[in-house]
């Protein structure tokens, strides 16, 4: 055994059986080569389990034991320990930068996906897809234009795999023509789907409806 491979944390990333909020940091475990226990817990599991993890809430990372909540704060650890944070402290700040913004999408997302009334949850949906979505995706298309295909500066980031992520899931909603508008943000996409070990993770992993 090597001294790295004696250095390496045991990890197991702890989610449901879906890509959801794990899937961009299974993205930052696979392009660093990191082997670690993909475990995805059923439903009937969850009522138990949730009484023992922190803030009662998945996806967790064990890290040789030791239980670490937040999605993101978990996928930037991983992040700055293999390198795919930036070439500075600037664009490390960016990536966080995009990153929240993308969270505050999903939580406009989020806010019509919880109405219960199917009125009016399409009204809000049709609001979404018409004012807040082209909000959002136009500045972000801006900036990955302006990087030449990567969300921050001129290498790989976390940001490009919580971007690759996000419009994955935004195609399956809204269809498979809906990044036509978003040309830069298309080509990021499909420049993470086509890293060797992202589209190796892509091709065998459990395939889910989200």
């Amino acid at each position: 055994m090597t001294e790295d491979q004696q250095q390496q944390p045991s990890y197991k990333l702890i989610y449901f059986n879906a890509r959801g909020r794990a899937e961009h940091i299974r993205f930052v475990l696979a392009y660093a080569g990191v082997d670690y226990v993909d475990e995805r817990v059923p439903k009937e599991r969850w009522p138990e389990l949730k009484k023992s993890v922190p803030y009662g809430q998945l996806p967790v990372l064990e890290v040789d034991g030791q239980r670490v909540a937040q999605s993101n704060a978990i996928a930037r650890y991983l992040a700055r320990k293999y390198g795919l944070v930036g070439a500075d402290e600037w664009e490390a700040m960016q990536c966080d930068v995009l990153v929240d913004s993308l969270g505050d999408l999903r939580q406009e997302l989020l806010q019509f996906q919880k109405e219960e009334d199917l009125f009016k949850r399409e009204e809000k949906k049709a609001k979404f897809a018409k004012e807040t979505i082209p909000f959002f995706l136009n500045k972000f298309e801006q900036t990955v234009g302006k990087n030449n295909g990567y969300a921050v500066g001129s290498s790989t980031t976390w940001a490009d795999f919580v971007f690759a992520v996000a419009l994955e899931n935004f195609e399956q909603m809204f269809g498979g023509g809906a990044l036509e508008s978003y040309p830069a943000l298309r080509s990021l996409k499909q420049r993470v789907h086509g890293i060797p070990a992202i589209a190796e993770w892509i091709a065998k992993r459990p395939h889910t409806s989200s």
